[in-house]
């Protein structure tokens, strides 16, 4: 199949999503398929035409600027349309992607304007803000310009598969009357199996990551003395937190705490992919601030099952009417005590549900 995906951006280690297509498409062209990338609104300069390498694959990829006007824009994507001659486009959708605001109102009308004899597959990375009942006024209000942003897309270019990674937003989609199978979110951070590094199974040594962004209203305080209280029976296990990549305005309070109850911490700032693995390799346990009820869509997390780490989720509250989330298999969601306890006895239990290969495998199953 020739299968061009469209999303919003593509640099590097800079756009999550856009990783997360370069990888779906190696995989896709290692088993014989066509692929190719367009960045709609790129964060390069100019308009390019590049080859991008993932994993010995190489992949053609148009980076359209975000400044570009939507006419030109048009021109090009239709163009390339014309060259490549899809038999599906596979949408990577994310609001913020095709606008910085989050309200891209000339998309729907924008692909439908396009022609050719293509058929849609839609993946929703994201949908509207403003679902939590915490929510402000404000983000209900922009959460609701961004539904009707989204009923229109799919009313306009009548996508035959819709895939999500969420169960809420798999609900959400329900709700507007639309049936969508779940695609599990797989690692970005490919396993860096050469690494002399062994997790260190000693219990004088107990060693947590935290991967990416912070998410900001976790309990710091109250999990780190849960933890210490848990912890004062074996005296001489020494505690260490590991923070990975750049992970925001976020990680000073977590720092004051740790500094403040005398515990070991570093901090890497930007590594490389192969580095992430490397550290991510050496931990016993990972901590997500990802709110539970969203940790389907999290990359962080995503990477660190991927380095089979049982994870515990230190999060604000976040909830949704109506919507109850099921329990993982990976991740306890921290609210006491009794919860770390629970969390330290578990071992990882692998499953092919993050995993490349599965993913790819269930993308194309829904295309036939």
């Amino acid at each position: 199949m020739n299968i061009l995906f469209i999303c919003g951006a593509v640099g590097i280690g800079s756009d999550g999503v856009g990783d997360y297509t370069r990888r779906l498409c190696g995989r896709l062209i290692k088993i014989g398929h066509k692929t190719g990338i367009v960045a709609l609104c790129d964060h390069n300069s100019s308009y390019v035409i590049e080859n991008q390498f993932i994993e010995n694959m190489s992949i053609t990829v148009h980076r359209i600027p975000i400044s570009t006007n939507n006419k030109e824009r048009l021109i090009l994507l239709q163009e390339i349309l014309n060259t490549f001659r899809p038999e599906w486009i596979s949408l990577q959708f994310v609001l913020y992607s095709f606008n910085p605001k989050g309200l891209p109102f000339w998309l729907p009308s924008f692909f439908e304007k396009l022609e050719g004899n293509h058929k849609w597959q839609i993946m929703f990375h994201e949908l509207w803000i403003g679902m939590d009942v915490k929510a402000s006024y404000k983000h209900k209000i922009i959460g609701f310009l961004q539904q009707k942003i989204i009923i229109k897309l799919l009313k306009k270019i009548k996508a035959k598969v819709i895939n999500t990674q969420t169960d809420l937003y798999q609900n959400k989609l329900s709700g507007l009357g639309y049936i969508s199978q779940i695609l599990p979110l797989y690692s970005n951070i490919i396993k860096n199996k050469e690494s002399n590094i062994k997790r260190i199974n000693d219990e004088l040594e107990l060693k947590f990551c935290i991967f990416g962004s912070i998410h900001h209203g976790a309990p710091v305080l109250k999990f780190i003395k849960d933890l210490k209280q848990i912890l004062l029976s074996t005296n001489d296990t020494v505690l260490k937190f590991v923070f990975i990549g750049h992970c925001g305005v976020a990680v000073e309070e977590w720092k004051n705490v740790l500094l403040a109850n005398k515990i070991q911490f570093e901090i890497t700032g930007f590594v490389n992919d192969k580095e992430i693995s490397t550290l991510l390799s050496s931990c016993k346990y990972g901590i997500s601030t990802t709110p539970y009820i969203l940790s389907q869509k999290s990359g962080s997390l995503a990477a660190m099952f991927e380095h089979n780490l049982p994870v515990l989720c230190v999060a604000r509250n976040w909830n949704v009417k109506k919507f109850y989330q099921k329990k993982e298999m990976n991740l306890i969601n921290y609210e006491d005590k009794e919860t770390i306890k629970e969390f330290m006895k578990r071992t990882f239990i692998e499953s092919n549900e993050n995993n490349l290969e599965f993913v790819a495998l269930n993308f194309l199953n829904g295309l036939k």
